[in-house]
């Protein structure tokens, strides 16, 4: 029987051996070759750098294997020089980078009461096959690619189900993806009720300030509230006056002509108020064009 001290000589030699193969097979891996190559690695950096390496190696595969065990989720290892010996560091895959530009996007986009599948809108994909939607298109088009320089917004109003909403949430997202420019998009009927209810919380000043201020806002469906002379008169001409002093871009969207938004306005209980809905118009005609948006009902 072999003695421990005679079979240790022989079991160093199979360690070493063991060790040497696996330093043999790290370096011929073409990533490693690669970078040893790259940053003319001295062999004292090469050997420092063996545990590294092999680090790489394992969680290279268990990225490209998709394997459970990497934490990493999103992020690829790579391999850095790092005070004279190899490191591993993790960068962005441009998958993560892509879903962080589409998240960053959609983040800009502040839509109150309406479907969060608006954010998906963008006007590349609204549908052309009516020649009543060229000229809508063509003036959202123009208003991004000229944007921060522009004229007017847009008041787009046409029937019931036509696309209104959708041609403006588009205008949003695309506002957001090549302007980095942030929009409000509230559903105005629903906003109304929303204020109402907040008299008896003495939040009414902190929802009116938060629409007044965006930097791009969309007023939906203007006209299908119901009307009161204090909402017309305290809130939504409190909204417009500032952001006609502020040059704030201002898009509406409505059932409703010019003229039939103002009889809209104009309708009370105490009786006619045609001087005051005149008000409310003629901030509305300052801060947008009127645009009829026509085709068939896509609901």
């Amino acid at each position: 029987m072999e003695k421990v001290g005679q079979a240790m000589p022989h079991m160093n030699k199979v360690r070493q051996f063991d060790y040497q193969e696996l330093v043999k097979q790290i370096l011929a891996d073409p990533d490693i070759a690669a970078f040893i190559q790259q940053e003319q690695l001295s062999q004292a950096e090469i050997q420092r750098s063996i545990s590294k390496f092999n680090q790489y190696i394992t969680e290279r595969n268990r990225f490209l294997l998709k394997d459970e065990a990497y934490i990493a989720k999103g992020y690829k290892p790579i391999l850095i020089k790092n005070e004279g010996y190899a490191d591993v560091s993790y960068e962005e895959t441009p998958e993560l980078i892509e879903q962080e530009r589409q998240e960053a996007i959609r983040g800009r986009l502040n839509l109150i009461n309406l479907p969060a599948s608006l954010k998906e809108a963008s006007l590349a994909q609204v549908d052309l096959d009516d020649i009543g939607r060229y000229q809508a298109f063509e003036l959202l088009t123009n208003f991004v690619a000229d944007y921060p320089n522009y004229q007017k917004a847009i008041y787009l109003y046409g029937d019931f189900g036509v696309g209104k909403s959708y041609m403006m949430a588009a205008l949003a997202h695309d506002l957001s993806e090549k302007r980095g420019v942030s929009t409000t998009l509230l559903h105005y009927p629903s906003f109304v009720l929303d204020v109402k209810n907040a008299i008896n919380s003495g939040q009414v000043k902190e929802k009116i300030d938060d629409v007044k201020v965006a930097q791009v806002l969309i007023l939906d469906d203007i006209g299908a509230e119901q009307s009161s002379p204090w909402m017309r008169d305290e809130i939504l001409q409190v909204i417009l006056q500032h952001r006609m002093q502020e040059n704030l871009p201002t898009f509406f969207t409505s059932n409703f002509s010019f003229v039939d938004l103002e009889r809209h306005f104009a309708t009370a209980r105490n009786g006619d108020e045609t001087w005051q809905a005149k008000r409310v118009m003629e901030r509305i005609r300052y801060l947008a064009q009127e645009v009829r948006l026509e085709g068939e009902n896509r609901r």
